[in-house]
Formats: C-alpha cells, sequence, structure tokens
C-alpha cells in the first residue's frame, strides 16, 4: 500500500493529524523531524543553532531521499518541499498531501524566535516570507490539497477531509 505524505508550513498539524489518520487506517506513523533529531542526536533548534542552517537542509534532504517505508503517514517538515530530488522520492510510494493552512492561522501558532520552533529559514526571514517561498512548491509537489480554516481546522475533521481526498488514490 502506498504512505501518505502530508507537506505544508510548520503550524499546520502535519504530525498531529499524521498520527490520528495512521491511526485510523492502521498504518505506521513517522515524523521526517524525529529521524533528525534521533540521527543527529540533536533537536532542530540546536542543529540550527550549533551547525547551521546550510547542515540542516543537508540532514533533512538526506532523509527525504533515502526514507523506506510502506503502510506509513509520514509527516514532513516544513521545509522538505525545497527539495526535488527528496519529494520525487517520497512520491514514488506515496501520495503527497498539503495540508493548506492561511498564513494568519500560522502566524497566530509561532513564537518570535522562529529558531526555537526549529523552523528552517534564513535569519530574519518572517513567516510571510516563508510562506511566500514555500507556498508554490507545496502547490507543485501536492498531489492532492487539504484545505485547513479556522473553525474546522479540528484534528478528526482534517483526518476525515484527508481520507476523503486521498480517495482510492492508496
Amino acid at each position: 500500500m502506498k504512505n501518505i505524505v502530508l507537506i505544508g508550513m510548520p503550524g499546520t498539524g502535519k504530525s498531529v493529524v499524521g498520527r490520528a489518520l495512521a491511526e485510523r487506517l492502521d498504518y505506521e506513523f513517522v515524523d521526517a523531524d524525529d529521524i533528525i533529531t534521533e540521527t543527529t542526536g540533536k533537536t532542530l533548534p540546536e542543529i540550527l543553532r550549533e551547525d547551521g542552517l546550510e547542515a540542516f537542509f543537508q540532514i533533512e534532504e538526506q532523509v527525504g531521499r533515502t526514507l523506506e517505508r510502506e503502510d506509513t503517514v509520514i509527516a514532513t517538515g516544513g521545509s522538505m518541499a525545497l527539495y526535488d530530488t527528496a519529494m520525487a522520492h517520497l512520491k514514488e510510494n506515496g501520495v503527497v498531501v498539503w495540508l493548506e493552512t492561511p498564513l494568519s492561522q500560522i502566524s497566530d501558532r509561532m513564537p518570535e524566535d522562529l529558531v526555537d520552533r526549529g523552523i528552517a529559514a534564513p535569519a530574519g526571514m518572517t513567516i510571510r516570507e516563508i510562506y511566500a517561498q514555500r507556498a508554490p512548491l507545496y502547490a507543485r509537489h501536492a498531489d492532492l490539497i487539504v484545505a485547513s480554516r479556522d473553525g474546522e481546522g479540528d484534528t478528526a475533521h482534517q483526518v476525515k477531509e484527508v481520507l476523503r481526498t486521498v480517495g482510492m488514490r492508496l
């Protein structure tokens, strides 16, 4: 069976929705950020502060290019869509679903210091600039889009929408 690969901005609920979706489908769940942490022995903020953005990008891309799973819901990091080779690999055995969330909702969920949240972006880049950079990449890589809006953003609703949208593509 194919994997379900969740992409989207930080703060869209990829991990929370992914866990619930995996449970509903009786799939495994893996969070690419957790693989990065396990591989390096460091948290995402530690990698960003100690090793730098480029080192983080290299590790994240390698995780995306080498992840081999079946019957798994994969929550990617928000910057995974920056790597065409990683996304192509994930698509080989997966349906890519963009959890598309409005910038206003994402902004409300972000701390002042984006590195504290483990968000990989150049210093000084705002969440608005990150969104503007990544939204076209999410759109390009996504096989399907599930929109999350205020009032309908609870986990159960998102899981239901992903299942409805994915349908028979698995």
